[in-house]
């Protein structure tokens, strides 16, 4: 066992109860007015069919469900964390897995988004035929299961080299604690790097395609600028994604230099890393894109309608 993870275990003081106990509301209602948020948009778009052959809202939709699940996971791994220091590992494997594949998925999408645009603006007559509903979905099952592999084969490589007994024994849930051997954490880093670096190269692409297309004189300058600024928005998304997979390995060495602290570190880290950027996908198509938001308004409006006569009947005398 390494010294981040004694670091971990021993180092950190426990919370008081009420303490806690604040984290863990403010946790949960964080975590409720997202799901609230995700699905409004969700029900907006199964309510009308025109979503459905529309690529660019079928990646979007596609990012809220992945957000709301890893938001879902990390949450109740943040709760139970303090409800139950240490669960089964065998338990703990399906969690750590599904919360990995849907954080590393996220960056995918946003690659994917941003090709969307830079083909609708640089190629705007062949956008039709490049751009189908039966090649997104093929995208979108090529990223996740790019998204899959590397916990795949972190589990591949632990079955292989742990005892059976380790999968009946307890263990704070961590990936870290889960997947101790160095060789996955050096594949890890090797993988990570290539994925972003073919992430980032593909959003700068995209961005200055965007830009030069948006300086021509027959362009469409308004649908080139919102193109720009979205493409430009998904890379401040893909900075907060990296905070995922920097910030833990920075955790360890900051308790260790601010032990009083430890418990301050992990809940600011929880939310930097998890819940900070999950505010990002709503508002990049939510609140910015007109059409979508032009039908989500009417979602919410309507369903006040349908809560007012309620509660005014509930308040009725006699």
């Amino acid at each position: 066992m390494n010294s981040s993870t004694l670091i971990l275990l021993n180092a950190i003081p426990r919370d008081s109860f009420s303490a806690a106990l604040t984290k863990n509301i403010v946790a949960m209602l964080v975590w409720l007015a997202l799901s609230i948020l995700n699905c409004s948009m969700v029900s907006t778009f199964r309510k009308h069919s025109f979503f459905y052959e529309d690529p660019r809202y079928i990646m979007f939709i596609c990012m809220v469900i992945n957000d709301g699940v890893q938001l879902t996971l990390v949450t109740a791994l943040y709760v139970v964390s303090y409800a139950f220091s240490k669960i089964l590992a065998s338990a703990c494997c399906p969690l750590i897995m599904t919360a990995v594949t849907t954080t590393r998925s996220t960056p995918l999408i946003l690659a994917g988004m941003a090709l969307e645009c830079y083909i609708s603006i640089c190629f705007p007559l062949h956008y039709s035929h490049i751009c189908t509903v039966t090649r997104t979905m093929w995208m979108i099952g090529v990223i996740f299961l790019l998204s899959l592999t590397p916990p795949i084969t972190d589990l591949f490589i632990t079955v292989a080299k742990e005892p059976p007994v380790f999968f009946h024994s307890s263990i704070f849930c961590d990936h870290s604690l889960l997947f101790q051997d160095r060789s996955i954490y050096y594949k890890n880093c090797v993988f990570d790097s290539v994925y972003f670096s073919f992430v980032f190269l593909t959003l700068l692409y995209t961005y200055c395609k965007i830009m030069l297309t948006a300086r021509a004189a027959s362009t469409d300058l308004v649908s080139a600028k919102k193109a720009r600024n979205t493409v430009l928005l998904h890379g401040v998304q893909l900075l907060l994604c990296m905070l995922a997979f920097v910030v833990p390995s920075m955790q360890a060495p900051l308790i260790q230099l601010f032990p009083m602290y430890g418990l301050e570190i992990r809940y600011v880290n929880f939310l930097l890393v998890y819940i900070i950027p999950r505010f990002l996908s709503p508002m990049i198509y939510g609140f910015r894109d007109e059409k979508f938001r032009k039908y989500w308004l009417r979602c919410f409006v309507s369903k006040a309608h349908k809560l007012k006569p309620a509660s005014q009947f509930s308040h009725k005398p006699g």
